[in-house]
């Protein structure tokens, strides 16, 4: 798709839902999408967040897209997490988290989901899944659906999960000043170059996070 043709699709949300009907019904961009938003990547192969050979615990996130009540565009929905949680602290993620033994992992989307965010189920459409990716701090292996609402959907979050919710049009984050990188120090004293997506003053969304976003944002 040309680049006035994305930008035209990113602003519009049914023409949004077209293009990903379309685009998940073949071959996703996978993990050399995902690879370039990962932290240090310019030294990690795109295999490095494979889920596969790890004994990790399987978790489902919901990649929540609805329009825009006036103008129509795309928005995306995204939780700045708790500074005390356990997991990814203070980050800002998608809705989800671990899989119960009796459910499939659209299922504890759609479930966390509601947790999270007071999502109604009822009002969510899964169109179908991205690439599955390894979370190394936490031993997570994350499987994100990409759903949609429409209209709009009414959210609450969790106190004691949720700190914030974050809306962002899905059209900012496919600007090119959107892509930062920066050198950080993380867990352990490690200093890696950081990418990340840096939206009008919102926390920086990175690590696992911006590495579904990349994919998601290659199917345009």
């Amino acid at each position: 798709m040309s680049a006035a043709g994305a930008s035209e699709t990113a602003n519009d949300f049914a023409a949004t839902v077209r293009r990903l009907r379309r685009r998940l019904a073949e071959e996703l961009p996978g993990r050399a999408a995902q690879a370039r938003l990962a932290p240090g990547s310019r030294a990690t192969p795109p295999g490095a967040a494979s889920p596969e050979g790890h004994d990790c615990r399987e978790a489902g996130v919901l990649v929540l897209l609805y329009p825009q009540q006036q103008s129509r565009r795309p928005m995306l929905v995204l939780t700045e997490r708790r500074a005390h949680l356990d997991d990814h602290a203070g980050q800002v993620s998608f809705p989800g988290g671990q899989r119960e033994a009796s459910e499939s992992l659209q299922q504890t989307a759609l479930r966390e989901a509601h947790e999270e965010i007071a999502l109604a189920r009822e009002t969510v459409e899964v169109l179908g899944p991205l690439t599955p990716l390894y979370i190394p701090p936490s031993n997570y292996c994350v499987h994100p659906f990409i759903g949609v609402a429409e209209p709009a959907p009414s959210l609450t979050p969790a106190d004691a999960e949720v700190a914030a919710l974050l809306h962002v049009p899905l059209a900012d984050l496919r600007a090119p000043e959107a892509l930062a990188r920066e050198r950080w120090t993380l867990s352990g004293g490690r200093s890696v170059e950081v990418p990340f997506y840096d939206v009008d003053g919102r926390p920086p969304i990175w690590g696992a996070t911006s590495m579904i976003l990349a994919e998601l944002l290659a199917l345009f």
